[in-house]
């Protein structure tokens, strides 16, 4: 039958199809009944009429629970390129699609490992992904499709989803273009009713017409059943009135008919042969396909040799609800005495056909939850324990597995499900270790919800308590859920004191990596002697465990040692990367990222910044997104991008102001400063960095408001606010005398260098000048421009060119324009010219780009460079190629080469 009506769409996806690789694909959204499914069958024709390779996913409501079921659809046609795949994507996919046993893969890992198979085969001929009702696939298969659309820009694969109306899923946020269905006009629905009933009579037609309301799937199914089964103004919702319709159909059938039909409306597959097996056992004698011919007849369902397909997603409700529940609970049974070697769709099915307590299919639904958490299939092995839960026959078993449901709502960064499940746990009675449990279980989440500041405290008591009662390792983990709260918000002296007495009391090691961070977030300045002990004996370590080199990473943050936060979080990525750790890498990447825009090292900042917040966002992590982003505006502001850096600065403040995020926030005043300082409106630069060292203002963050107090300094002098900044420098004395931050220190002997009188400045500037600068390059550069600037204000033009030509250099290497402008003003007022600075790669190149360009100058191959940055080879490729004109480069060499001189 022709498509009436849609035209316009069908001329949009044909235009797609013809050029795969423009863009990542479309969402289809429509009510029940729009055509969704008919206008992808017809773009379906085209794209093999035009030899591309189609390849489908159809989401089906029993199948939710079942982890990987839709992508164990879609990639059933090219198996052969599984074996091709580098071990680790080979290993992640075949765990997943169950083919073997390995440790659970991340869904990134599976992600990646299918856009390399369509990639591959994209590689041959063109490839046409299609994800049918999305809203029912299962949760990791969604997840890796959501991965893949991200990420196939340059492929030629194209993805077409389809998603109801009202309907939740991840492919929403996935990059693909809304193309949304209305119903269809009035010619054009009139069009559509004439060609399937063309002998109505006029009142019939017109009230077939307004009752329809231009919802083809009515127009398609009304005019046979809606006299019968709707008298003349009846007034019921369209879905429903469309239900009824199919259930009048259904209970016209023969009995053996809608039992059959029951069976297969209730499966999980679209088998002929499972159908007929398990209404075989219902009749007691074998059944016949031609069983299921009377409700082809009627079209109820499409019939073919070996398939069953439901005509519309709406004839498998109408099914169930025309049935009794004696009939359903029936089926369901039948259906799982043939499914003996599929253990998890018979555990469902025994589960839907028990009402009450059953402690043996309880037993079966954990078993079930276990194999769907060993594939990585957290959200169905979520939900077979909530089941479990449902039918254990004691409340200890119940919280038990509530509990158990809950750590993994927590480990997949669901914390609306994870309060849920541990509510319904405390409701039941805990033993003191399901207290423990619990407690910690809601103790870690950063997930950008404000929360009372009272938490923190609240949280070191529960630590406390729990430690009592022996249960050391949640009291730790719910100790680092109270310290991370300390760096995201400020809960005041009091409460920080209590926090680090029960850390203190812990039987834990002092130099015990999550021990060291949390000492550091709670008292980055009182501990801030021996944390940087700590820290640099572990240093030599890093690089063998990523998890704990993040937890170091964050802690030198917090002590402004830089350089070892640098090191720590830059040794964690790799390891995050290979696991597909996706959550976890976007927070070692903010942190490198802060710490070496901090350093100076922007050229490397910059790609990493951008990285980690794309992946924060995508994971669903706004605190990171917010930081990356700041950190992103302050790079902006230092290469004198300043335009660009408001922006940043304003959409960081966005995602950050209504949580409170007190790091984004003090980054974005640290950004807002330093852009202002370029442009010379220091009075604007001196307002927007003393607000990171004001306690009543939202940017205040305890660690980071002494990192900038060279910024500061020279923004104080030239607004003339000189002796604010002398206050502000006697207030922070005491924390100079309590700890050797190399932060606060460099930044504090730059100040005293910058505000001294002329008979001590000198002194002063060379004592700064000795100190150990080593990997703090940007800082040198701003003490040889103060130096500089002093000696030539005193007349000693000769002397302050040294000074100045080497703060230039400086400047001129790590990309910051504003600082290298300034080194060139004052070295012309000493009576010497600069040549011009060239744009770098870094004016040149978009930050993924750089990224990109980086890796291959160190020797990595385009198979190498997509496992790091999980993308496609090929994508790889592309970028490479429009790299090389960009560079005026034709090889790896050369890139490695402009790279390393600029």
């Amino acid at each position: 039958m022709p498509l009436f009506g849609r035209e316009a769409e069908l001329r949009a996806l044909a235009g797609l199809i013809g050029h795969p690789g423009d863009g990542s694909g479309v969402l289809l959204r429509g009510e029940a009944g729009i055509g969704k499914s008919a206008l992808v069958k017809e773009a379906v024709a085209v794209a093999r009429a035009a030899d591309v390779r189609v390849l489908t996913a159809t989401g089906v409501a029993p199948e939710q629970h079942l982890a990987y079921a839709g992508l164990q659809q879609l990639l059933y046609p090219i198996p052969a390129g599984l074996s091709a795949l580098p071990a680790p994507q080979r290993d992640a996919l075949a765990c997943a699609l169950g083919l073997a046993e390995t440790a659970a893969p991340s869904v990134y890992l599976v992600g990646l490992a299918t856009l390399s198979l369509l990639a591959e085969a994209a590689a041959v001929r063109p490839v046409l992904v299609v994800a049918d009702d999305v809203h029912w696939l299962d949760r990791a298969s969604a997840d890796v499709l959501a991965f893949v659309a991200r990420r196939i820009e340059c492929e030629p694969v194209l993805m077409i989803a389809t998603l109801r109306d009202g309907e939740p899923s991840h492919l929403q946020d996935a990059g693909l273009t809304p193309m949304p269905l209305d119903r269809l006009s009035h010619e054009a629905a009139t069009e559509l009713l004439d060609s399937i009933s063309p002998g109505l009579s006029p009142e019939v037609r017109a009230r077939l017409l307004a009752e329809a309301a231009g919802n083809p799937l009515a127009l398609t199914e009304l005019p046979a059943t809606l006299l019968a089964v709707d008298p003349p103004g009846a007034v019921l919702p369209l879905s429903a009135r469309l239900e009824r319709a199919f259930i009048a159909r259904v209970t016209g059938l023969p009995a053996p008919a809608r039992t059959a039909l029951l069976v297969a409306a209730l499966g999980q597959r679209d088998s002929v042969a499972e159908t007929l097996a398990a209404t075989s056992l219902i009749l007691g004698s074998a059944a016949e396909p031609e069983i299921l011919a009377p409700a082809a007849e009627v079209a109820l369902i499409e019939l073919a040799i070996d398939a069953v397909a439901f005509r519309h997603p709406l004839v498998r409700s109408a099914v169930a609800a025309a049935s009794t529940f004696a009939e359903r609970r029936q089926a369901h049974l039948a259906l799982a005495e043939t499914l003996h070697d599929q253990p998890d769709r018979r555990a469902w099915h025994q589960a839907a056909a028990t009402p009450g307590a059953d402690e043996k299919v309880a037993d079966a639904l954990d078993r079930t939850a276990d194999r769907a958490r060993h594939r990585g299939g957290v959200a169905a092995a979520i939900a077979a324990l909530e089941q479990a839960a449902r039918l254990s026959e004691g409340r200890g078993r119940k919280a038990f597995r509530l509990l158990s449901a809950a750590e993994l709502a927590v480990e997949s960064g669901s914390r609306a499900t994870a309060e849920r499940l541990v509510r319904d746990a405390q409701a039941l009675g805990l033993p003191p270790h399901g207290r423990a449990t619990a407690a910690w279980l809601l103790s870690g989440f950063e997930d950008g919800v404000r929360e009372d500041v009272s938490r923190v405290a609240e949280l070191g008591g529960l630590a406390a308590s729990v430690a009592a009662d022996g249960e050391v390792e949640p009291a730790v983990r719910i100790l680092w859920g109270a310290a991370m709260r300390c760096f995201w918000s400020e809960p005041g002296t009091s409460a920080r004191r209590a926090l680090l007495e029960v850390a203190d009391r812990l039987p834990v090691p002092a130099d015990d990596p999550r021990m060291v961070a949390i000492t550091a977030y709670v008292a980055p300045f009182e501990r801030g002697d021996l944390t940087l002990v700590r820290l640099r004996a572990l240093a030599g370590a890093a690089g063998t465990a990523p998890e704990i080199d993040r937890y170091l990473g964050s802690a030198a943050l917090q002590v402004g040692a830089f350089d070892l936060a640098a090191h720590f979080a830059t040794a964690a990525v790799p390891g995050l990367r290979a696991q597909g750790r996706l959550g976890l890498l976007p927070r070692a990447l903010a942190v490198q990222a802060w710490s070496q825009a901090r350093l100076g090292d922007l050229a490397t900042a910059l790609p990493v910044a951008a990285e980690a917040a794309k992946l924060a966002q995508e994971t669903g992590q706004p605190f990171i997104y917010g930081l990356a982003t700041a950190v992103q505006a302050e790079i902006a502001a230092l290469t004198g991008d300043h335009g660009r850096a408001a922006a940043l600065a304003d959409e960081a403040e966005r995602v950050a102001l209504p949580a409170g995020a007190r790091p984004v926030l003090a980054t974005v005043q640290l950004a807002r400063g330093l852009t202002a300082l370029g442009e010379e409106r220091f009075d604007d630069a001196f307002a927007a960095l003393s607000r990171m060292l004001d306690p009543a203002d939202p940017a205040y963050q305890l660690a980071l408001r002494t990192y900038c107090l060279a910024e500061l300094t020279e923004a104080a002098v030239r607004a003339g606010r000189s002796d604010a900044m002398r206050d502000l420098l006697r207030e922070l004395d005491p924390l100079a005398a309590s700890t050797p931050s190399p932060a606060l220190h460099i930044g504090l002997r730059y100040a005293r260098a910058v505000l001294a009188p002329n008979e001590e400045a000198e002194r002063l500037f060379t004592a700064a000048l000795r100190a150990d600068l080593t990997g703090w390059p940007a800082e040198r550069g701003r003490l040889r421009l103060a130096f500089g600037e002093w000696l030539r204000r005193r007349r000693r033009a000769v002397e302050s060119r040294a000074h100045l030509r080497a703060a230039r250099e400086t400047f001129d290497a790590l990309g910051m324009a504003a600082w290298s402008e300034r080194a060139r003003r004052e070295l012309r007022g000493a009576g010497e010219s600069s040549p011009n600075r060239n744009p770098d790669a870094r004016d040149r190149l978009t930050p993924h780009e750089l990224n990109i360009a980086h890796l291959a100058a160190e020797g990595l191959t385009n198979r190498e460079i997509g496992q790091r940055l999980y993308l496609s080879h090929r994508t790889v490729g592309t970028h490479l190629h429009r790299i090389f004109p960009k560079l005026g480069v034709s090889s790896r060499a050369d890139l490695a080469r402009v790279l390393k001189t600029e």
